[in-house]
């Protein structure tokens, strides 16, 4: 890339921090450091020309876990570590809200339903047998029970006639949310390259070369906040995780509201501007999800349309608007990877399919490990 004295001196010069990615965590990261080094030179290196993997392409759901979920995570995580998960999650939406206001990203705590397939009452039954034990688990931080059942308010078909709500839920509008924090951010003075790929980087005694797939930088420290991206750059317990999402055009007298999960949380949607949006499937196929190229499959896509038809909307006409694909970021463990690699090198990544909840959290978790 042929730059200009300009553009070196003015961008890339004198770099105090450097933030990869420019999602959730990256842009908190920056404006906490910014906080607290309000001197420092942050430079913020996104690959896209928007915030991509998981970001700008999530559901918008706030949320901290159905019951099948937390029922799940405590097969393989002990009741502290499972209500610490919970707690942070709280903690990040708490943050994201605070932050940014309820208005500014259309919060809404419409609730959160729990279905489940007619031929599942198996997953049911386990759930209703152990949801006094996950309410008393969950009690220090909600102050009261999290789940109680309901009747099938929606008339939703071939799921049980009951379903288990959370009143604790809510939704957001993913795009006013990223569009508040790129707002903030460059109005501390935070600069965001876009369209810059970060390659590799290599560190010496007081600083990081970074390599780009357009210049080279040398930064005081790094920061690498590319969640399912970020095996590209580090060797950690972690894979990436596509999720593919569709949205119908805006339906009549939409009577479906608020935050729904299916199948263990494989599958979830909700309301949003008189549509459904509806996600999942990544159960279908694990192999081929496990992929940081962005795309949609057919085998999801049908599944997702049947659902529709079959379960959600089943006496309603819809039609499909747009159709998308997120990268998110896994491992064995659902705790996020928020640490110092080396002398200037730090990570947070990790986030599990929880970015909204606590994307927040782990930025600020991020940037407080710099001295």
């Amino acid at each position: 890339m042929n730059l200009s004295y300009w553009e070196i001196k003015s961008w890339l010069t004198n770099i105090d921090y450097t933030v990869v990615g420019s999602g959730i965590v990256g842009l908190n990261c920056a404006l906490s450091l910014k906080e607290r080094f309000p001197k420092s030179r942050i430079v913020i290196l996104e690959k896209g020309i928007l915030p991509q993997g998981a970001s700008t392409k999530n559901a918008g759901f706030a949320c901290f876990g159905s019951l099948s979920e937390i029922l799940d995570d405590l097969t393989s995580h002990t009741e502290g570590e499972v209500l610490e998960l919970v707690k942070k999650r709280v903690q990040g939406l708490h943050l994201l809200r605070q932050n940014l206001g309820d208005t500014t990203i259309k919060y809404q705590q419409l609730g959160g339903y729990e279905l489940f397939n007619e031929v599942d009452m198996e997953l049911f039954e386990t759930c209703m047998s152990r949801m006094d034990e996950v309410n008393q688990l969950l009690k220090p931080i909600f102050n009261q029970d999290v789940f109680c059942l309901k009747g099938n308010l929606f008339h939703f078909k071939k799921v049980n006639t009951q379903y288990i709500f959370n009143a604790f839920e809510g939704q957001i509008d993913t795009g006013k949310m990223m569009e508040a924090l790129l707002l903030k951010a460059q109005s501390r003075g935070i600069k965001i390259l876009n369209n810059v790929s970060v390659l590799s980087f290599l560190e010496d005694a007081n600083a990081v070369k970074v390599v780009t797939d357009r210049f080279q930088l040398s930064t005081s420290k790094l920061l690498i906040a590319t969640n399912g991206f970020a095996l590209q750059l580090l060797n950690e317990d972690l894979k990436p995780a596509r999720a593919q999402v569709l949205i119908t055009k805006p339906i009549k007298d939409l009577h479906i509201k608020g935050a729904f999960h299916l199948d263990k949380g494989y599958y979830y949607f909700r309301n949003i501007d008189n549509r459904i949006l509806l996600g999942g499937g990544r159960n279908l196929d694990f192999k081929t999800e496990e992929t940081t190229v962005f795309g949609q499959t057919l085998l999801i896509q049908n599944k997702l349309k049947t659902l529709l038809a079959t379960t959600i909307l089943p006496n309603t006409p819809f039609e499909i608007d747009y159709s998308w694909s997120g990268i998110m970021g896994i491992g064995a463990q659902k705790k996020p990877i928020v640490k110092q690699l080396s002398n200037h090198v730090y990570c947070g990544v990790r986030l599990g399919g929880m970015g909204v909840a606590i994307g927040s959290l782990v930025g600020m978790e991020l940037a407080g490990l710099v001295d």
